[in-house]
């Protein structure tokens, strides 16, 4: 049996700044409370990625009062998903065919490792199990080697109209946002399928800078909207060992580095919007690393949706292609739009 060590966890030598200390402190005495209480904890499992050999299994540990049914967790959304306690370093069983390892949360409940184990390419599961709680399955998109492409794609404003100023945007998502309080972006869904199917075994992968606890909403959301089932790739809420909030820009930074060192041989196209710093985040990357993009998508917002983003309106009634630091930009309003720009390029 294999052992992985929380994947939050920070090293010994770095000082653990003071929100998280303070934070930890709550989360403890809270944590304890509730034990003493009978309650248990409970996974709720995110979708991972792998290939053939190793997965990254992703997923959260929670406390729950005796008796709630399962269903009745899954739906706990807006503000309540903000209020829920963490288990932290808690043991999780992870079971991928005859492979078992075990691994801890880090100190906000999290659980993200890569773990050895079988799987063939399309979608396998990864079973978490935590003190004697019902096992669950976590979804397991598994690339085929031979895959050389697929898609990276923001959510707000690229695959949901958010239509709110920026800085109310945190708000809304922590305390009202269920997946029947935005519309889905006109021609999106449908774009990404013709990609998939244009593309078999293409992976779509979803980049966004939410916090975890939205995962389950946003997860319903896109199904719900016909959007090819995919990893979500989000961040924790909070301070961090060294900082008082985590960077949703950096998050990008790192996922997009981290897809790239785990599939060297794709080519991505990324999809984002112009409302904040897609194009900025998506140019650098393509930059540094320009062997793992294949293009870059960017939705261009309406004029009234710009400055609800904060970001100058420009035209939006055309396609155009725009050719930038040797790789194509294709510029759109809407997923028709960018559909006809790349199937017009022969890109897919």
């Amino acid at each position: 049996m294999v052992t992985v060590t929380p994947a939050g966890a920070s090293p010994p030598d770095i000082r653990v700044h003071r929100a998280a200390l303070v934070e930890d402190a709550v989360h403890e005495f809270i944590e304890r409370r509730l034990r003493s209480r009978g309650w248990k904890p409970y996974i709720t499992a995110y979708t991972g990625y792998g290939a053939p050999g190793w997965a990254r299994v992703m997923g959260r540990v929670l406390l729950t009062r005796p008796g709630l049914t399962p269903k009745r967790r899954e739906k706990v959304r807006g503000w309540r998903s903000f209020t829920t306690t963490p288990a932290s370093n808690a043991v999780v069983r992870i079971e991928i065919g005859a492979t078992v390892t075990e691994a801890r949360t880090d100190r906000s409940g999290y659980l993200d490792c890569r773990v050895k184990g079988d799987l063939d390419p399309g979608w396998g599961s990864a079973k978490l199990s935590t003190e004697g709680d019902t096992p669950v399955d976590a979804p397991i998109r598994v690339l085929d080697p031979t895959v050389k492409f697929g898609v990276i794609s923001d959510i707000d404003d690229t695959v949901m109209v958010t239509a709110l100023p920026r800085p109310l945007l945190a708000a809304w998502n922590t305390f009202v946002l269920d997946e029947h309080a935005r519309t889905a972006v006109p021609g999106m869904a449908v774009l990404y399928e013709r990609l998939v199917n244009a593309n078999p075994g293409a992976p779509v992968v979803y980049l966004s800078t939410g916090a975890w606890n939205v995962a389950p909403t946003l997860t319903r959301f896109l199904s719900r909207h016909l959007y090819p089932a995919g990893p979500i790739l989000l961040t924790d809420w909070g301070p961090t060992p060294d900082r008082w909030f985590r960077s949703g820009q950096e998050h990008k930074r790192k996922s997009l580095r981290r897809l790239a060192e785990e599939f060297p041989d794709v080519k991505w196209l990324l999809i984002g919007d112009d409302g904040q710093h897609d194009q900025e985040i998506y140019s650098e990357f393509a930059r540094t690393h320009p062997e793992n993009v294949a293009a870059v998508a960017i939705r261009r917002l309406s004029p009234t949706q710009a400055v609800l983003a904060g970001a100058i309106p420009g035209p939006s009634e055309t396609a155009e292609v725009v050719p930038s630091g040797g790789k194509t930009w294709f510029s759109a309003p809407d997923g028709a739009g960018l559909w006809s720009v790349l199937r017009d390029t022969g890109l897919v």
